[in-house]
């Protein structure tokens, strides 16, 4: 058998089943590779005491030799964004002002996944308050590429991503809004997953103004991806507007014709978007894939306002940013522990009107019905994750690609926000790596609620490239 930590999901899950490793093997197993790599990386943090952990896979293995159901993550050590609240392990959200807080429940899905058999270690890096597509703050500091210890993350779910490719975990939990789980999954050669909204309940503070922001899974393998989805996902009545179809689905087998299903790539949206040369090379390339799976490809996209849509998304972000982080702005103390990106946020969204508002929720209303006639006639479209490859650890975020001056912190993930205003489902797969040995990838995109079509066509593909497998980063040293 190969090593514990080499192990994906699924294998993980058939071992322990068949006992041929116990859960402590497994806890110890990964407890030493983090002890060993994740200095160097800095995406795990809010560790737990290591006796703690091998003593509750100890129990674990007594509930496996005992004749009770296991659940399907059963003694798997995972950690948690740092973005979403843990039951009595600390929860910063990359801030100073959190640095302390150790919430009295868990989120919805970490409930999930517990009742699942998980074993929560500690939390996994991100950007201050998740602003921004690069993981640093001033509580943990910079979390580092898997390929390059000397580029970014990306992010928001950074540390998640980085801790998955190097095998320090075995599947991760991420979020996404402005692509943070596309983009650092595509900075780190592994698999993401945003989902529709609904698809994965969230307890917000209005539970009838769901946020653009949805939580969603990480993998190295798109099995593993519709494993981890199955468990996180399903009606929960303190979000109202989830959604309740059965979550079983996602553990159906992945195989499907897709002879004569039309795709539609979107590449840069007709030269709005400016994209590394080589970042659309690579996609480009990737096409022929989904041709010799049976599917016609055409470079399509629909006719919009793109400009105008990514103004709307500006606004509704802002403002949503504002709501929450206000309170933290109006205290002089606190306001000094704040980035300067969030800052700009806050004051950008305090200035947004209520007709602002309306119009930019409108806009994204006429964005949706567009995308969704464009998407009868073609059963998913492709377009880049990221639009350059991971740039330097040291950067707050690029100033310029291609010589196009970027006007705010998130204007260089633009290639994300068009899917994330129509709410429909984007899983990242990679394509392939830069001259330079950089990873880079593409979203997949499906109809309202299609995870489950994602999820076939990225199988698919990914039997035909094995980007991750073949590729694993040299992280050993």
């Amino acid at each position: 058998m190969s090593a514990i930590t080499d192990l994906n999901a699924i294998e993980l899950m058939s071992a322990i089943r068949s006992r041929d490793v116990s859960c402590v093997q497994i806890m110890e197993s990964y407890l030493e590779r983090i002890s060993k790599l994740n200095p160097g990386l800095n995406a795990i943090v809010s560790f737990r005491d290591n006796d703690e952990l091998i003593a509750e896979a100890r129990k674990a293995d007594q509930i496996k030799s005992s004749d009770e159901s296991i659940g399907l993550l059963h003694g798997f050590p995972i950690a948690i964004k740092d973005t979403s609240e843990t039951k009595g392990i600390r929860t910063t959200f990359g801030s100073p002002i959190y640095a302390d807080y150790i919430p009295e429940k868990d989120a919805i899905f970490v409930e999930r996944l517990k009742r699942s058999g998980a074993i929560i270690i500690g939390k996994t890096n991100i950007p201050e308050f998740a602003l921004g597509s690069q993981t640093f703050n001033p509580v943990f500091g910079v979390t580092r590429n898997a390929y390059d210890g000397t580029k970014t993350a990306g992010g928001s779910s950074g540390g998640a991503a980085v801790s998955l490719a190097a095998r320090l975990q075995v599947v991760a939990d991420g979020s996404d809004h402005g692509g943070s789980l596309r983009n650092p999954a595509a900075f780190n050669n592994v698999f993401a997953l945003r989902p529709s909204i609904g698809r994965i309940p969230t307890e917000d503070v209005n539970p009838f103004s769901p946020s653009m922001t949805v939580n969603g899974p990480m993998a190295r393998t798109v099995e593993d991806l519709a494993l981890l989805l199955s468990v996180m996902s399903g009606y929960d009545s303190r979000a109202p507007l989830s959604i309740k179809e059965d979550p079983i689905q996602f553990t159906a087998g992945l195989d499907r014709d897709f002879h004569g299903l039309r795709i539609a790539w979107l590449g840069d949206l007709g030269g709005h978007l400016p994209i590394d040369r080589e970042v659309l090379r690579l996609c480009e390339n990737a096409l022929q894939v989904f041709r010799n799976l049976g599917c016609t490809v055409e470079a399509a996209f629909p006719s919009f306002a793109y400009e105008g849509l990514w103004q709307n998304w500006v606004s509704i972000r802002s403002w949503g940013i504002t709501d929450w982080l206000k309170p933290r702005y109006q205290d002089e103390a606190r306001r000094e522990l704040l980035k300067p990106e969030a800052i700009w946020e806050i004051e950008r969204g305090m200035s947004v009107t209520s007709d602002e508002l309306q119009r930019a929720y409108a806009g994204r209303g006429d964005w949706y019905r567009t995308l969704r006639s464009f998407m009868e006639m073609y059963d998913y479209v492709l377009l880049p994750s990221a639009q350059i490859f991971p740039f330097a650890s040291d950067i707050r975020w690029p100033s310029q690609i291609n010589g196009k001056f970027m006007d705010s912190y998130h204007r260089w993930m633009e290639v994300v926000v068009p899917i994330t205003m129509s709410g429909c489902p984007a899983l990242n797969v990679p394509v392939g790596f830069s001259d330079m040995g950089l990873p880079t990838g593409m979203q997949i995109v499906g109809r309202n609620h299609q995870e489950f079509g994602c999820l076939q066509l990225a199988a698919a593909y990914d039997r035909e490239t094995r980007w991750v497998q073949r590729f694993p980063p040299q992280v050993d040293g």
